[in-house]
């Protein structure tokens, strides 16, 4: 497989800028990859495919407001400034990216808040558009956290053209986000509300909840033909043994184990025993699933429609088979199901 065989055309107009009104009304296609079929559904019918006993994966990981925009000493030229990862808490210093990145130079300071209240020193270039900061901040390291929350905005993707709305805060996040760490939200998990949560636990669905902190590295473009030398950023993952037990019971039950998402599906297949079941985790993960690929743990996901050449098409491509998912993709483009983050959804069993 190469770079070329994941491109399509995807018209502008359904790159999705809002989401759907309620979160589980968003439009579901449904794969069924032993019958090679595709049925058209509402995100709510999601229930009738799973049964007493079953398992969703979910990412836990919340957004954080990683946007900032800050003043550069002297010029007072604006500054976009996107928090990646903190390195080191005690000293304040984070891995960030900045843009216009040519005028920001080692030694530089930037000034955030109407009143500059709080400074930040460039103390490292990292890439041509990364750069670490210590940020100068008197108080308490809460306080400090508190001063960063106050200060960002919710990262909406970039192709998003409008500006950030007060309602993206609570969008852009799940209703089981609960540890901060994310700069992007894990999306097939945004289609959940809490009736559709509530009747799927009523039928006898469980969850096992586990966290993979979305970085930026998730969408850098894939930049070579050769599949195999592309590299992945790392990312923080964590998958408790309560989570474990959960999967490979299901597993031995021969149940539905469904990866709500390709961040979770990456999170799985980052930690498998020899017997291919899931075993517990905390530390960081690199994985890049492409075709063709022997899955481990899930054998269903709920995932979004995604960017042409994008490692998230890849990752679905090697789970549903490459013509099935170009063929779902041309049929998603012909009945206008939308695109990206806020977009409609697909289940695959």
């Amino acid at each position: 497989m190469k770079l070329s065989n994941f491109d399509f055309d995807l018209p502008q107009e359904l790159l999705a800028e809002y989401p759907s009104e309620h979160r589980d009304e968003a439009r579901l296609m449904v794969l069924n990859r032993e019958k090679q079929t595709i049925e058209h559904k509402l995100f709510k019918d999601l229930i009738n495919y799973f049964d007493e006993g079953d398992v969703m994966m979910l990412n836990n990981t919340k957004v954080f407001p990683a946007r900032m925009y800050g003043n550069k000493e002297k010029t007072g030229a604006r500054i976009e400034v996107f928090l990646l990862r903190e390195l080191n808490a005690e000293n304040r210093l984070w891995d960030v990216l900045v843009d216009p990145a040519r005028k920001i130079r080692i030694g530089n300071k930037l000034f955030f808040g109407e009143d500059d209240s709080l400074v930040a020193e460039v103390i490292d270039n990292t890439t041509s558009r990364g750069r670490t900061l210590r940020f100068l901040f008197d108080g308490s390291y809460e306080e400090f956290r508190k001063k960063l929350i106050l200060l960002g905005e919710t990262p909406l993707p970039k192709y998003i053209k409008r500006e950030v709305e007060p309602e993206d805060e609570s969008r852009y996040q799940t209703i089981f986000a609960k540890h901060e760490g994310a700069v992007a939200a894990p999306t097939a998990g945004l289609h959940f509300s809490k009736h559709l949560m509530k009747r799927l636990e009523i039928k006898g669905v469980d969850f096992a909840e586990m966290t993979l902190h979305v970085g930026l590295g998730t969408f850098n473009p894939v930049e070579v033909e050769d599949l195999s030398k592309h590299k992945m950023d790392s990312e923080q993952i964590i998958i408790p043994q309560n989570s474990v037990d959960i999967v490979n019971n299901a597993i031995d039950q021969k149940r539905k184990v469904c990866a709500i998402g390709t961040t979770v599906m990456r999170t799985v297949e980052s930690s498998v025993s020899a017997s291919k079941r899931l075993n517990p985790y905390n530390g960081w993960t690199n994985k890049f699933i492409f075709p063709p690929y022997d899955f481990s743990i899930a054998n269903c996901m709920v995932t979004n429609f995604h960017t042409p050449k994008s490692t998230l098409l890849m990752m679905v491509s090697a789970f549903a088979g490459h013509d099935f998912i170009m063929e779902a993709y041309e049929e998603a483009v012909k009945e206008k199901y939308k695109f990206y983050s806020y977009g409609d959804a697909m289940l695959i069993i």
